[in-house]
């Protein structure tokens, strides 16, 4: 063989690597020509600059063993798999210590999309604490403590011996037997369609004019007495006229021959729960009984239908658990109104009749925070821990009483997200109707508010024996409020635009209604 080829012979055949001496440490290697041999401790030989040398890469072992190990020939190797890698790394690593800008917004930008402000929420939360501990340690401080549970009876009842809001709302059980008979007589055609509506129209107006007739004529009758027996009246009065206008929806249906009702066709079929196959279901008259009567009446909704959706049993747990926060909620409720609005309000009462605006307004402040805060108590206490008390006592399954109001972009979402109850209804039995009856949406909006201004006006004026429209008034300047929200502002602007309206409108509601009483039943004492 010519030197030529024994020079090619390294290049067409791979090399062997003999591993030699595993105890003495000392590693042979032979060339595939067998011409020479290199001790581990020996210098390997040198090669022109041209002639490439393979990286030798060892893992050794406990025992001495060498995985692998790469000789070295007079010309180029072929790559190995891992070698590519390892210069793609290297060149990551130099370029990463080379250049360590790129291209990209701040985190505050609104072009960054960065959404995550869970540090800077809980942030909000501990200094929202903090500043209301220190306030609540400046009222101990300056009022002592306030809080008097036999106070609390007595803004109930004047005289122990009479309790008349409580034989007033044992009195509506004569209006709710009333509509129950009357939907029995026009189920079996006793009495015409007319006949039964002029009933209808006269038991809702009694459940209106009666309980105000009363709180204003009788003088043991105390302002939360009033409230709270006028807002059960008012409750029934739309629960009531739910129930005569799904039942007249009904008897149109059989009257067009429908041979069965199976589920409610006042409102939009909903899939049953997977224990609602125990509860039967009835159809129209079937369900002109008192039972069925009397779990409407106490059912958290004021929609009525056949057929509710009904949950698969108690949750003792659940139910527990409400209870103990409707307890909590009501004293922390109390404790605050006694503590903390009672002396803010009657410090506000001299800058009003002054007319100090500066003092008026730093009053207004001041009252905007604890107003504000009982508000937010009073809605996880009524429309969670309540409703949903209520709820699960009775397998109601409907738990929908409130939805995302708190990211209101606009007023009428508000309004229509935080009272899921009272917005069914209005969309059910008013809005719609009128929207059948060709008028536009705008009309039909602003006579929903009309009504709710009503009411608001209702709840406050009678017991309070007074009529100085305030909660009318701030009730329909929600509409251009409306207007000019969902038009000149959007995402966050309009939501901030929400919240203001609720912590700044309430208290001057609040004030105004407190000044005028105090002015007509103390005079100039205040």
């Amino acid at each position: 063989m010519s030197d030529r080829a024994e020079m090619r012979g390294p290049v067409t055949r791979r090399r062997r690597t003999t591993i030699s001496g595993g105890g003495s440490g000392v590693v042979s290697v032979k060339q595939a020509n067998g011409s020479k041999e290199h001790d581990a401790g020996e210098k390997p030989p040198q090669y022109p600059a041209k002639v490439k040398t393979d990286e030798v890469s060892r893992h050794a072992s406990n025992n001495g063993k060498v995985d692998r190990q790469t000789g070295v020939s007079g010309q180029q190797q072929p790559p190995l798999t891992n070698t590519p890698r390892r210069q793609r790394s290297a060149v990551e690593d130099i370029n990463e210590r080379l250049s360590c800008h790129v291209l990209q917004e701040s985190l505050l930008s609104s072009a960054s999309g960065y959404s995550n402000y869970r540090g800077i929420l809980n942030w909000c939360v501990v200094m929202l604490v903090l500043s209301n501990a220190r306030l609540f340690l400046e009222n101990i401080i300056k009022y002592g403590i306030l809080v008097d549970p036999i106070q609390v009876v007595s803004l109930f009842l004047k005289d122990p011996y009479s309790w008349p809001a409580a034989c007033l709302i044992i009195v509506s059980n004569v209006f709710i037997l009333a509509a129950l008979y009357t939907e029995r007589r026009l189920a079996v055609g006793t009495i015409s369609e007319m006949t039964g509506l002029i009933l209808h129209i006269f038991n809702l107006a009694s459940l209106l004019i009666f309980p105000s007739c009363t709180v204003l004529t009788v003088t043991s009758m105390t302002p939360v007495g009033g409230v709270l027996s006028l807002g059960i009246y008012t409750v029934l009065l739309l629960k009531l006229y739910s129930y005569q206008d799904t039942n007249r929806w009904c008897r149109e249906i059989r009257q067009a021959k429908a041979k069965r009702l199976t589920r409610s066709y006042s409102c939009p079929s909903v899939a049953q729960s997977n224990g609602s196959a125990v509860h039967t279901h009835v159809s129209y008259p079937g369900n002109l009984t008192h039972r069925d009567m009397y779990y409407f009446i106490f059912a958290p909704t004021l929609c009525y239908q056949l057929n509710f959706p009904r949950s698969p049993r108690i949750r003792k747990r659940f139910l527990m658990r409400r209870l103990f926060e409707m307890l909590f909620f009501m004293q922390l409720l109390v404790g605050l109104i006694q503590q903390w609005m009672v002396p803010t309000i009657q410090n506000s009462m001299k800058p009003f009749q002054e007319m100090d605006f500066s003092r008026m307004v730093e009053r207004l402040l001041k009252l905007a925070v604890p107003n504000h805060l009982i508000w937010l108590i009073f809605f996880y206490w009524f429309f969670h821990s309540s409703l949903n008390f209520v709820a699960e006592l009775l397998q109601f399954g409907d738990r929908e009483f409130y939805k995302d109001w708190w990211n209101s972009e606009t007023v009428t979402y508000f309004w229509a997200n935080w009272n899921i109850p009272v917005h069914k209804w209005c969309l059910r039995h008013f809005y719609k109707p009128m929207l059948r009856k060709g008028i536009n949406k705008f009309m039909a909006q602003t006579a929903v508010f009309l009504v709710s201004a009503f009411f608001h006006e209702y709840l406050v004026s009678v017991p309070l024996k007074m009529f100085r429209l305030w909660a009318f008034m701030g009730m329909m300047a929600q509409v251009p409020l409306a207007l000019f929200v969902s038009r000149f502002l959007n995402g966050n602007y309009g939501n901030a635009a929400v919240w203001i309206s609720l912590i700044i409108g309430q208290p001057v509601a609040v004030l105004m209604y407190v000044h005028d009483y105090y002015v007509i039943h103390y005079g100039g004492t205040t």
